[in-house]
């Protein structure tokens, strides 16, 4: 597009101009939450315009005053939100109120449809300044970006579009650098124009914005009505526990109230000041690929940026302040990757985190179940990653259980083992009802053993390496050979399975039926109900962990062992029509076995049509 001095209109984004329609039609109950976005929006544009001063300081030529002020209008119905920040240029208008360039937008547009009250969603997903349509008829952003010599008018009403044109001479006039977006409010939305209540609001949601928020009075003379301090260099004494909530919400901009927070000063040979949360709703952005973090990277209190990565990707979901007094100011955020100072912050806020997670784990149980209800998947993605806190890790993990219907520690777990049990078993699955109904876990349950069920994706690939806890491995119920003999079965009266060198006729012959479709075919430790379960081998991947990577088409898997409970009655017919020579019963009865193991892991079936038809002939011949 290129920069004609003439009005041009523009169609929204489809999901902008739908989100427009659910903003304008519909009726949410905390409405003045538009204020404070539009405020954080003015609040960043002056952190942006302070660090790229840092290197320009021409930039601030005229007015290094950065303040945002707001200026209302009952007689007119207006409201005007300024600012002296960076400003916009004619195309980053078109592409910053256009556009909602965004993952997770669809879904916010969806929610937010869906929802009686969606103010909640508003800042969980980033399209703040859009709510600005609940309370206005129309709305009139001027802007002129730091440096540039034109100055630009975007106007929508909330429709199918906007226009944009080129200011006037009064409009320059009125915004010599920054951005003032002027407010047409709605019959029932004229309070915004109210001074007591803009007060109120900034009091109760932006009082904490680093930049001086100014209020406008009938003569136009203008007062600070916020704090202006940043919270996090002051110190733990002066905040109240309200205090901490309206900071989390600020700088995190949320809607819920922090689970945890974590408030400190190091010194040494590092200074910087911490205040984290741990929120108690999950981030929009959690799942998002890049599972970046949102921890906010300040020097001296000027704004470096949200993207240092200060802490592993499996903490992505705390939210808060890192303000270093020893980086240089200049630092860009190329340098900040490699930068070793950075490095020895991250290394040591990780741990911090970690260890006030543990403490809240064992002094506030019911608070640390929510912590992990919202982001146990996401943690366990360090037992993946972060070798040299795996320990840490696996002691703040709560596992689904065969014995609990309340997750559990490993430390628990450990502390029940029965009599002779030397190993914590655990089994992998996409499901936690399909992993309470596997019957791999038979002859543990018929010795009351616990096992450990791990229904989330990211347990297939943290659970491929070796694992202990107090000396005791963690062991998969569907990998390799498994030997319950020494724990004691609850009913002493109960069978135990015979030594497998009594079937190997009956193992060679189902072998040699199903060729390469197994690798193995022994008899089970595991079963004590079911026919037949399918097992990797020892040295092999776990079965869950092949099927993911199947899905993903990566490589060929390898065969599964089929283990067989040789006192079932299928099994025993086999072995009946094997000394009868009954050739086609082995067969069908072989393929059969195998083909309930497949069910019973989750998988189909090579061939369904022939194992229809072959389950009938049996049931039809009396052999099943």
């Amino acid at each position: 597009m290129t920069e004609e001095k003439t009005t041009q209109s523009h169609a929204f984004q489809a999901e902008v101009a739908e989100l427009l329609s659910l903003m304008v039609h519909s009726v949410y109950s905390e409405t003045d939450i538009f204020l404070r976005e539009l405020i954080s929006n003015a609040s960043d544009a002056c952190d942006k315009l302070r660090y790229e001063a840092i290197s320009r300081p021409e930039l601030l030529a005229g007015d290094e005053r950065l303040v945002i002020r707001l200026v209302p209008d009952a007689k007119a119905g207006t409201l005007a939100v300024t600012d002296t920040g960076i400003g916009m240029t004619q195309q980053e208008l078109v592409d910053n109120l256009g556009t909602i360039a965004r993952s997770g937008t669809k879904a916010f547009v969806q929610s937010l449809a869906e929802a009686k009250d969606g103010m909640g969603l508003i800042g969980k997903f980033g399209v703040g300044f859009y709510a600005v349509f609940m309370v206005a008829d129309r709305v009139e952003v001027t802007s002129r970006r730091a440096g540039s010599d034109e100055t630009w008018v975007w106007r929508s009403d909330g429709g199918a579009g906007f226009e944009l044109a080129p200011a006037n001479e009064e409009q320059a006039k009125r915004v010599p650098r920054g951005t003032e977006v002027l407010i047409h409010l709605k019959e029932d939305a004229k309070k915004f124009a109210e001074r007591f209540e803009l007060e109120r609001i900034v009091r109760t949601y932006s009082d904490h914005i680093l930049f001086p928020i100014e209020l406008s009075d009938d003569k136009g003379e203008a007062r600070q009505i916020n704090a202006a301090s940043a919270p996090w260099q002051r110190s733990r004494s002066e905040l109240k526990p309200e205090d901490y909530k309206e900071a989390y919400k600020s700088i995190a901009m949320a809607f819920d109230e922090p689970a945890l927070t974590l408030h400190y000063r190091a010194e040494g040979r590092q200074s910087y000041a911490v205040m984290l949360f741990v929120p108690t709703m999950r981030p929009f952005d959690l799942a998002d690929p890049g599972r970046k973090g949102r921890i906010k990277l300040y020097v001296r209190r000027v704004y470096i940026t949200d993207d240092a990565e200060l802490l592993p990707p499996y903490l992505r979901f705390v939210r808060g302040v890192i303000d270093s007094e020893d980086l240089p100011l200049n630092v860009s955020r190329e340098m900040l990757q490699n930068n070793p100072q950075v490095t020895q912050i991250r290394t040591a806020v990780t741990g911090r985190v970690l260890g006030e997670l543990e403490s809240t784990a064992d002094k506030d149980a019911d608070t640390y179940k929510k912590v992990w209800e919202a982001f146990g998947p996401v943690l366990k993605e360090g037992l993946y990653e972060d070798h040299e806190r795996r320990v840490q890790l696996l002691s703040l993990c709560r596992f689904a259980s065969s014995a609990s219907d309340e997750p559990r520690s490993l430390k628990q777990y450990v502390a029940d083992l029965k009599p002779n049990q030397t190993e914590i078993y655990y089994l992998v699955g996409e499901s936690l009802e399909r992993l309470k109904a596997n019957p791999k876990l038979e002859a543990a349950k018929a010795r009351g053993i616990e096992v450990l069920l791990l229904a989330d994706p990211i347990d297939a690939f943290w659970t491929i390496m070796p694992s202990d806890h107090e000396g005791k491995p963690l062991k998969s119920l569907s990998q390799g050979d498994v030997d319950f003999g020494l724990v004691p079965l609850l009913d002493k009266d109960a069978p135990t399975p015979d030594a497998a060198e009594a079937y190997k006729d009956v193992l060679a012959a189902v072998k040699e039926q199903l060729g390469d479709q197994v690798s193995e075919v022994r008899a089970s430790q595991r079963l004590t109900d079911s026919a037949a379960c399918l097992v990797a081998a020892a040295g092999g991947r776990d079965r869950e962990l092949e099927r993911l990577l199947a899905r993903q088409e990566r490589g060929v898997g390898a065969k599964p062992v089929l283990e067989l409970n040789m006192r079932h009655e299928i099994v025993k017919a086999l072995a009946r029509s094997i000394g009868e020579k009954k050739e086609s019963d082995v067969a069908d009865l072989s393929a059969l076995l195998l083909a309930q193991a497949q069910i019973l892991d989750g998988e189909v079936p090579r061939d369904p049509a022939a194992f229809a038809r072959r389950l009938n002939d049996l049931i039809l011949r009396g052999l099943a």
